[in-house]
Order: structure tokens, then sequence, then C-alpha cells
């Protein structure tokens, strides 16, 4: 029985929800329709690039939770798991948690991306373990601010390691399963990385550290 740890945007679905809500919101007219999808996508690309600027992003993602009620939010959300995310959970990716499920490992996903946007998502996959970035929540409603680390390249490694010290758990024997090289940290962590998808430069990584590669796609 070990730890087997996933990322979610292009490892267990085949897109970035969080990108997909910044699009779904668009579709809404719940944003300004120039200014967010440039930011959007300027961010989108950043990521990609390893150069994101994690605090600037997340001043921007997070506006909308603030400017809107808890209601509408949840409203929004149920369409956008039905049209947005539900089509791009991997079956391949069901299937490999359920080969962990089985063997009796503990289950994590660990996503930058807002606990607002994953919550539901990890729900549906049947994950209870859920690390994503923390959107702060005053009086019930959200403040557009970040509460603690977000679980943003090194900073899943601290929310990882702190979420461990809290269950009491080790890192012995533990999986970790990402298709991105913002995720390299963690991967060097584990005993056993794969690589699930990869981008370019975690491809060149896993390759050269003989690395575990598979697809979850094919």
């Amino acid at each position: 029985m070990s730890l087997a740890i996933f990322d979610l945007d292009n490892t267990l679905l085949s897109i970035d929800s969080d990108h997909a809500w910044g699009e779904f919101l668009l579709e809404q007219g719940a944003v300004d329709p120039v200014a967010y999808r440039e930011a959007n996508d300027r961010f989108m690309a950043d990521y990609e690039a390893g150069t994101l600027d994690i605090r600037a992003f997340l001043e921007v993602a997070l506006a909308p939770l603030a400017e809107n009620s808890p209601e509408q939010l949840a409203a929004w959300h149920q369409q956008f798991m039905a049209s947005r995310i539900e089509p791009h959970i991997l079956p391949k990716g069901e299937e490999l948690l359920a080969r962990h499920r089985s063997r009796g490992d503990t289950l994590l996903i660990i996503t930058a991306t807002n606990r607002f946007i994953t919550g539901p998502i990890a729900e549906r996959l049947g994950v209870d373990d859920l690390i994503a970035t923390e959107p702060e929540v005053v009086d019930g409603r959200y403040t557009g601010r970040v509460t603690g680390t977000p679980s943003y390249r090194d900073g899943k490694v601290t929310r990882l390691q702190a979420w461990l010290s809290d269950k009491d758990l080790m890192l012995d024997n533990a999986w970790f399963y990402s298709d991105s090289h913002n995720d390299l940290a963690l991967l060097e962590l584990v005993e056993h990385p794969v690589a699930v998808d990869p981008d370019p430069t975690l491809r060149e990584v896993a390759e050269g550290r003989n690395w575990r590669i598979i697809s979850l796609r094919e």
C-alpha cells in the first residue's frame, strides 16, 4: 500500500480546467470579452513556458469568484462540469485510478488550479484527498485573494509535505503522475515518477532519467 499522487490538468483530464473555466466565463458573458481572454491565453502560455507569475495569475483568475454570488457560481460550475469537464475525463485515467484504488493505495490529486474549480472534479473522479490552490472565503463569499501557499511548482512540494505531516504519512514507494515540467520538483521526490503524455521539456527529462512515460490518451 502506497501513496499515488496525480496531477489533474492534461493528466487525468485532456484539458486544462483553469483555462477552460476562463473560456466558460467568457461564454457566459461574465468577464470582459477582450481583456480577460487576452489574460487567460497569456497566462496559459506563460504556464506552458514555465514562466507563470502565479500571484499575478491568481489576482485575475480569482476575481470572478469575488464578483459573483455563491449561488451563481454553483450554477455555473454545474454547467461547466457537464459541458467542459465530463467530455474531457480520460477513461484510461479513470482506469489508472481504479488500479491504484484496488491495490489499497491512498489516492491524492495535487493541482495548481484552485479548489473551487477542482473540488467537484476530484469528487467526480472518486478521489477524496485534494491539494489545490485555496481561494480565501470570508462570511461565505470569495474575496478574490488566495490563502496559504499556491500549489504550483515548488509550492506543490511545500503543500504536500504539510499534508503528509498532517496525515502522518510518508513518501516511501510513492507514485506521481504528471504531464508538466512545472512538476519536476515533485517528480524528483517520489520513488515512482511517471510522465503522462508529457510536454516536450518533461519528455526530454524523463527520457534522460529513464522515468516511465505513458499515455492516457492513446
